[in-house]
């Protein structure tokens, strides 16, 4: 080959590298703008739910009475106090992703709770009462666990376990109020604590809660930290929620 052909030859392959690279980056460009547009929809879905659900909490919905367990944050705390792992949980009853990350977690978190390594402050928030056919199911879903928890607090985990089971599909009327005292009573939640389900207690304490997490900052359900920082691993496979609280017990018992 001639020293021009050469030449030639290593021009149109310069010119191709550079094309590739320029393409690239275009692909690059895209994605990220497609990301981001994805996640402002995301977002202002979010926002448009919490907005149709009551927007601002009322003074009532301020002052309407918390479980005993309850944070300040709006949180149900379970487990010991001193465990050393603080796990944080934002759930909708009526969210179908939050079905799918209990099916995958929640019988080891609840033996994490249950063997004092792992604190749980369970959010059940109520923002996709509109995906309800208007029977509003999250508040009346949300006010039910928060009744378990204020008079029967042994027995959240497995309530809350049940209502996934047997999660109604999102859009549709959301169970009975019937099924859920049903589904709460093959818990083992205690009769009276069922029947109170209907006085509506804490429906004011959700709507309050939930406006406070997404005040905080929380944009989608489900949402999990650990001792305060997001979990960034594989929230529907069953280990590695798992593995993140072990080893974060284990670092905070290295610790002290």
């Amino acid at each position: 080959m001639s020293t021009e052909a050469r030449s030639r030859s290593r021009e149109l392959r310069e010119a191709r590298t550079a094309a590739g690279r320029r393409r690239r980056k275009r692909i690059h460009l895209v994605a990220i703008g497609g990301g981001l547009i994805i996640a402002g929809l995301v977002v202002a879905i979010v926002i448009a739910l919490v907005n149709a659900a009551g927007g601002k909490p009322s003074p009532a919905a301020k002052s309407g009475p918390a479980p005993a367990i309850a944070t300040a944050d709006g949180a149900l705390a379970l487990g010991r106090a001193d465990a050393p792992v603080r796990l944080e949980v934002y759930l909708d009853y009526m969210c179908p992703f939050c079905g799918r990350f209990e099916t995958a977690n929640g019988a080891e978190v609840a033996q994490l709770v249950e063997a004092g390594t792992v604190r749980l402050e369970l959010h059940p928030l109520a923002f996709l009462d509109q995906a309800s056919s208007g029977t509003r199911y999250s508040t009346r879903a949300a006010n039910a666990v928060a009744t378990v928890a204020d008079r029967a607090p042994e027995k959240v985990l497995a309530f809350s376990a049940a209502l996934f089971a047997y999660q109604p599909a999102e859009g549709g009327e959301g169970l009975t109020d019937e099924r859920i005292a049903e589904l709460a009573r093959g818990a083992g939640v205690p009769t009276d604590v069922v029947t109170a389900f209907g006085q509506r207690t804490f429906e004011a304490w959700a709507a309050s809660a939930t406006q406070a997490a997404f005040s905080s900052g929380v944009s989608g359900t489900p949402t999990v930290r650990i001792d305060g920082k997001a979990f960034q691993g594989d929230l529907y496979t069953a280990g590695p929620l798992t593995q993140a609280l072990t080893a974060a017990a284990a670092g905070a018992k290295g610790a002290r």
